[in-house]
């Protein structure tokens, strides 16, 4: 019964219920699928160390653990409170007693019937065809990932398979996508260039340093509901995000200075790693270490340049943290999820960056100065107002919605006296509001260069025609 109403529902909203409109899953949306039942019984087993914990599901499709009563919605939650321990894939981890299944299993189970549902229906609608191809191509990976041989591919293209070009509004839905499916990619995508190559796994499975919390960690622990509405709120920009983790340039200690200066000749870099394998940093050469070591030494090798003063930050690090280490040092160099030195970024990326995010606030900012100047001196506040559908005092009030309703107006138009095209300048002031939206967003990808060129071009027209006649 519970499976007709999800097929009515899906064939009365159009649409379909795929990944239950583009959320995480919840052991409710089992219990109402009819796959799991009301006190059924939930176990963990840590074989490692010999210990179970047992919960129950409740009516309301909450886990309550036993004993003590403690009721979460989310099976993560339950686990991590249930084992004291700091992480865990709740999903995973739980096992169906009576199904000899892990919930995992079950959640698998709920987005197969429902895309095969979806699949089954008439009158099909275009998003569920994209659902289902989604729905394939996640499930693959899934089998992958648990042969041990996960899927490899580029944020930008994983970002694709949504139909996205960046990680802007559909973020939440690709998170929720991915974790339906019990996958994570390594490195978070969130955090690394859209050109990096992440892996599309599994969560790991427990580790020692994931595995315990003190007394005192617990109530911590016990406080928050798990991320199943849409995952942490991340919008930073991490160290990751300027370095694609390919790897860096590097020489041994041992190396004679004559290879050191020559790769950074040729590379234009202001420094090198000095690695004895990828894991093992020794430190640094760099033009002034380097003309140290002559200076004092005039056969000197790269041993004797070597300056072991380096910072190493995760590539998850939030980049603001590590602002005061670069003013200092000019470089830190990167991790990656394996710990392996796998990037460098110098103060000369953070400035690049910066550059590639504040562009398109000054031209906005230009860009709406100017028409607000336009409009001011061609208009009176009050003559204005019926276009805004509100209360206008002043023209400081006007955003680019009120600028598209003036000029939209065939006579509002007139009164300017510009030789151009109402239509095709409105459709581009249109374009330019969809820009101005995705940039206040503030995610960490840096908006387009095309984007960027369309908003100087219309300002350099503005400034051309901003005299009214």
């Amino acid at each position: 019964m519970a499976d007709e109403t999800m097929v009515g529902q899906h064939e009365a909203g159009g649409r379909s219920m795929y990944l239950i409109g583009g959320r995480r899953v919840r052991v409710s949306d089992l219990l109402d699928a009819g796959l799991v039942q009301a006190d059924t019984k939930l176990r963990f087993e840590r074989n490692r160390i010999g210990v179970t914990y047992n919960a129950t599901v409740t009516e309301k499709g909450r886990i309550r653990l036993e004993p003590g009563g403690e009721e979460f919605r989310s099976p993560s939650r339950a686990a991590m409170v249930a084992a004291g321990m700091r992480a865990v894939d709740g999903w995973r981890a739980w096992q169906v007693v009576d199904q000899e299944r892990l919930l995992d299993a079950v959640r698998q189970e709920l987005l197969d019937r429902t895309i095969s549902r979806a699949a089954a229906a008439a009158n099909q609608q275009t998003e569920d065809t994209e659902r289902q191809r989604i729905h394939a191509r996640l499930r693959r990976a899934r089998m992958r990932a648990d042969e041990r041989d996960p899927e490899r591919v580029s944020v930008r293209d994983l970002l694709a398979l949504w139909g996205a070009k960046d990680r802007g509004d559909q973020v939440s839905q690709i998170e929720a996508d991915l974790a339906n499916h019990g996958l994570l990619t390594s490195p978070s995508f969130r955090a690394v260039t859209l050109d990096t190559v992440v892996s599309l796994t599994t969560p790991p499975d427990e580790t020692e340093e994931a595995a315990t919390v003190g007394p005192s960690e617990m109530d911590d622990l016990a406080v928050a509901e798990d991320d199943e509405e849409g995952g942490d709120l991340n919008v930073r920009l991490t160290v990751g995000n300027l370095s694609p983790l390919l790897g860096v340039e590097s020489v041994g200690p041992n190396s004679p200075l004559e290879e050191a200066i020559t790769k950074m000749l040729l590379n234009d870099f202001s420094q090198l790693a000095i690695l004895s394998g990828p894991r093992n940093l020794r430190g640094a050469v760099t033009w002034r270490s380097i003309a140290q070591s002559i200076h004092q030494k005039p056969d000197a090798s790269v041993a004797d340049a070597i300056d072991p003063h380096v910072e190493v930050v995760p590539y998850d690090r939030d980049l603001f943290e590590v602002l005061p280490t670069l003013q200092q040092r000019d470089f830190v160099f990167v991790l990656d999820e394996s710990k392996a030195i796998k990037g460098i970024v110098t103060t000369a990326d953070v400035a690049q960056r910066y550059g590639e995010l504040a562009t398109p606030f000054f031209q906005l900012g230009e860009l709406e100065e100017t028409l607000r100047w336009i409009l001011s001196r061609s208009f009176d506040a009050e003559t204005i107002r019926p276009f805004c559908n509100r209360q206008i005092e002043s023209f400081d009030q006007l955003t680019i919605g009120d600028y598209l309703r003036v000029l939209e107006n065939k006579d509002a138009w007139g009164r300017l006296g510009w030789p151009l095209d109402r239509s095709a300048f409105v459709a581009r002031l249109e374009t330019i509001r969809v820009i101005r939206n995705k940039v206040m967003h503030f995610h960490p990808d840096p908006v387009p260069e095309d984007a960027v060129d369309t908003l100087r071009r219309f300002n350099r027209l503005l400034h051309q025609y901003r005299d009214p006649a």
